[in-house]
């Protein structure tokens, strides 16, 4: 097979799924053609024309940039199977039928490309089934690719083999899947519901025969299965309407008829109450009624002994709560398992069948005790999988607990443990140099692919090495705000960079550090990259700024933001390549210093924003003053070089709305980062890619930008143009007198202070400015109440 260039991708298919799988490609950059059957009237593309439409208002946006649209096109089987054999990967996605997907296969399968490889997204049937239905020259270049929904969000993909699936195929497929299109690639076996699906439906189904059992409601239960043992916000009912109850039907259908011998056989079948739902057409999310339906502003939940809907009410007990506040692990598990309480019975009682029912079947449906695990973290948002978190627990605790409940009667399968559970000395499947395979008995290491090199700092699982473990590090300088670092068996000539306070804010502590690091960095290494786990930053340290007010401190603040911006100018300036590696909130100050850093790396998933008019400020680390200097840069390009207000415009509305790129290809559009940045779709690969980019720019002759020293800007008849919008604004109700002020500041820091329009000054100039205007801010006590609202509730206040 020659080099695997993805270019083209068909998807076939343009339901809920293949529309979103066509998003994430089309966000990846590749090109897509999206088939569906020919429209019986009108457009024979209309199906897939209107599932490309409806991406733009799908919710959570499965689209990273309305501008990667162009990149999907719409296609019919009727009119354009000749061109399948421009795309070097298909997938299937229609729905999960087994008798559809085969019809579909004869129809396209002679239409593939000699090198085209076929994957099907199907969540549960058989891929040796499907493969059977190919011609013989195709099966080895057949496999599937299950991704999670929304495929954008969820980072699992599950990659199923058949008996004939070339290995080289698979390499490929994990390569371009992790790298490109930023997932986490679990092989699974070819078993009903594969991994993910196949522990966590029956986790689910484990939920509502103990929700029945102890006689709890959904919204209680919702109330103690999410944030409080580690699980998404969504917990157990909540999910399951996200999920669509009619799916979770499906997948609970497909474990009925295919995984007959199963010892928990009994409990696969959708409850009375959910097939009533399905019946009645409440589906949940994506019809507006589930578990949970919306009525007016309140939320009801369903009452399943009545059949109708009530206040939603379920909180947990607060017995429970203390249980679950223990540090300790062990002694949290068997709090819940001692405690008469219905909801830390409830919790032990899903927990330990969880537990139960993946070791019974680790060998069945996995190659090993990781990729169960991290098929949990991926696929279902739990922050630990049922392995290591009864690693953690005391591996012979529970399962002695599990045993005694098993003899007791009380579990829901009187399976028993598999020997090599209560093997002597055994504290549990993942250590340092792997995990446990039940299959083969031995302890398996991660993958070798080369692809996973460029995870330096890779997710890693409880009883597993730890990264920094297993890579050499060597701490340069440090003080209570930063760490400066390097990785010597990475590049020892580029320094690393990271904020250590609490959310990465900046404060006194955090700029002197940066500072002194670019200092360093230039005097003794060759670049200089900002990097530590999301978020980027989430801006000032509000809690001194607040202090200092209260103070009266006003001289103090002023020098302090004279430091932020010394700060800033000093990553753009360097002597040496700066690289700023973004992933998720870079806010405020953290969007301002990932703006003048030289380059920037960013995660797809990074929301980048000047949002300081949440609290009653405007942007003050050389944020204004970049977008001023920016719209000056582009009117040097056109006939009138000293009209720079119409390029203001936008910047202003960004900042008086406090708009965030909601992802790395907004922040480029927007200007929060620029189009040649790199955009990493993988975001363990980040700090390998801005070590990459730094090393380049310094082997390049890195050359820090001229100061700009001649700029011309909007002035008085700009800020005139501004206060004529917001005096509408004001006068119609739409802001208040305080957002007028706060509007206004803005509008003077860009249009560079009350001076005539076309005026040259230089950066210094523009920096005194938007200094002064955000110090005037801060001496209103409008300000000071929004600085601590947002301090106490974590919320914007409108005052």
């Amino acid at each position: 097979m020659s080099t695997f260039n993805i270019t083209r991708v068909a998807v076939l298919g343009a339901g809920v799924m293949g529309a979103q799988i066509a998003a994430h490609l089309a966000n990846a950059g590749i090109s897509v053609l999206l088939y569906d059957l020919a429209a019986q009237t009108g457009d024979p593309n209309g199906v897939s024309v209107n599932a490309i439409k409806r991406l733009q208002k799908a919710e959570p946006a499965p689209l990273a940039s309305k501008e990667v649209l162009t990149s999907i096109e719409p296609a019919n089987y009727d009119q354009h199977l000749d061109r399948l054999k421009e795309c070097e990967v298909v997938i299937e996605a229609i729905a999960e039928r087994m008798d559809w997907k085969q019809d579909l296969y004869k129809k396209i399968a002679p239409a593939l490309g000699a090198e085209s490889i076929f994957v099907s997204n199907t969540s549960g049937l058989s891929i040796q089934a499907l493969a059977e239905s190919l011609p013989e020259a195709l099966r080895s270049r057949f496999c599937g690719v299950h991704f999670f929904n929304p495929p954008r969000y969820m980072k699992l993909v599950e990659l199923i083999a058949t008996s004939y699936t070339s290995s080289e195929v698979l390499d490929k497929l994990e390569t371009w899947l992790t790298t490109t299109l930023g997932k986490g690639v679990i092989r699974a076996l070819d078993t009903p519901n594969f991994i993910a699906n196949r522990i966590g439906v029956f986790s689910m189904l484990a939920a509502m025969h103990h929700t029945q059992r102890l006689g709890l409601g959904f919204d209680e239960v919702d109330a103690i299965t999410g944030p409080l043992i580690g699980r998404p916000k969504s917990a157990t009912y909540r999910t399951a309407d996200v999920v669509g109850l009619d799916t979770l039907a499906h997948v609970i259908r497909t474990l009925q008829e295919n995984a007959t011998e199963d010892p928990w056989h009994a409990y696969f079948k959708a409850p009375a109450w959910l097939q009533a739902l399905i019946e009645q057409g409440a589906l949940g999310q994506k019809t507006r009624a589930g578990v949970y339906r919306k009525q007016g502003k309140d939320i009801q939940v369903l009452d399943p002994e009545t059949a109708s809907y009530r206040a939603r009410a379920g909180q947990a007990a607060d017995e429970l709560v203390q249980i679950l506040k223990q540090k300790d692990p062990v002694a949290r598990l068997l709090g819940l398992r001692q405690s008469s309480h219905p909801q830390a019975q409830f919790l032990w009682a899903v927990l330990r069948d969880t537990f139960h029912y993946s070791a019974v079947h680790l060998g069945d449906i996995a190659q090993n005790a990781r990729d169960v695990d991290l098929a949990m973290r991926w696929g279902f948002g739990w922050s630990q999988g049922p392995f290591e978190q009864w690693q953690q627990a005391g591996w012979q605790t529970v399962a002695k607990a599990i045993q005694e409940d098993i003899q007791a009667g009380l579990t829901m399968s009187d399976a028993k443990l598999p020997d090599w559970v209560l093997e002597s000395g055994r504290e549990g499947v993942h250590q340092s140099d792997g995990s446990f395979s039940a299959r083969t008995k031995q302890i398996e290491a991660r993958s070798a692919l080369p692809v996973y090199q460029r995870q330096l700092f890779g997710e890693r699982l409880y009883g597993e090495a730890r990264s920094d473990q297993v890579l050499e590090q060597e701490t340069i300088w440090q003080n209570e705000g930063v760490r400066l670092w390097r990785l010597p068996t990475v590049d020892a000539g580029i320094a690393i960079l990271s904020i250590q306070s609490k959310m990465h804010t900046i404060g006194n502590e955090v700029l002197t550090g940066i500072l002194e690091a670019v200092a360093i960095a230039e005097q003794s290494y060759e670049g200089l990259v900002i990097w530590h786990e999301a978020p980027f930053a989430v801006g000032a340290n509000l809690q001194q700024v607040a202090d200092a007010v209260e103070a009266q401190a006003f001289d103090v603040l002023e020098a302090e933001v004279a430091k932020f911006q010394q700060t800033a100018l000093a990553l753009r300036y360097a002597r040496v390549p700066t690289v700023a590696a973004v992933q998720g909130l870079a806010l405020g100050g953290g969007c301002e210093f990932a703006m003048h850093a030289h380059s920037r790396v960013l995660a797809l998933e990074s929301y980048m924003g000047l949002v300081e008019v949440g609290v009653g400020l405007i942007p003050a680390g050389g944020g204004s003053k970049a977008f001023a200097v920016r719209a000056a840069e582009l009117a040097r390009t056109t006939e009138t070089p000293a009209e720079v207000f119409p390029y203001l415009v936008k910047p202003f509305r960004q900042i008086a709305m406090a708009q965030v790129a909601k992802s790395a290809l907004e922040a480029q559009q927007v200007g929060f980062a620029q189009k040649h940045d790199k955009v990493v779709f993988h975001a363990d690969e980040l700090l390998w890619t801005a070590l990459k980019q730094a090393r380049a720019l310094a082997d390049m002759g890195h050359q820090p930008p001229a100061v700009p020293s001649r700029i011309p800007v909007a002035g008085r008849n700009g800020i005139a143009n501004f206060d004529l919008q917001l005096t509408n604004m004001l006068e119609g109700g739409m802001i208040s007198e305080h957002d007028y002020r706060v509007a206004h500041a803005a509008a003077v820091a860009l249009c560079g202070g009350d001076i005539d329009s076309g005026t040259e000054v230089d950066e210094q100039w523009l920096l005194a400015v938007e200094r002064r205007e955000f110090v005037q801010l801060l001496r209103t006590p409008e300000t000071l109440a929004r600085i601590r609202h947002m301090l106490t509730t974590g919320k914007p206040l409108r005052n």
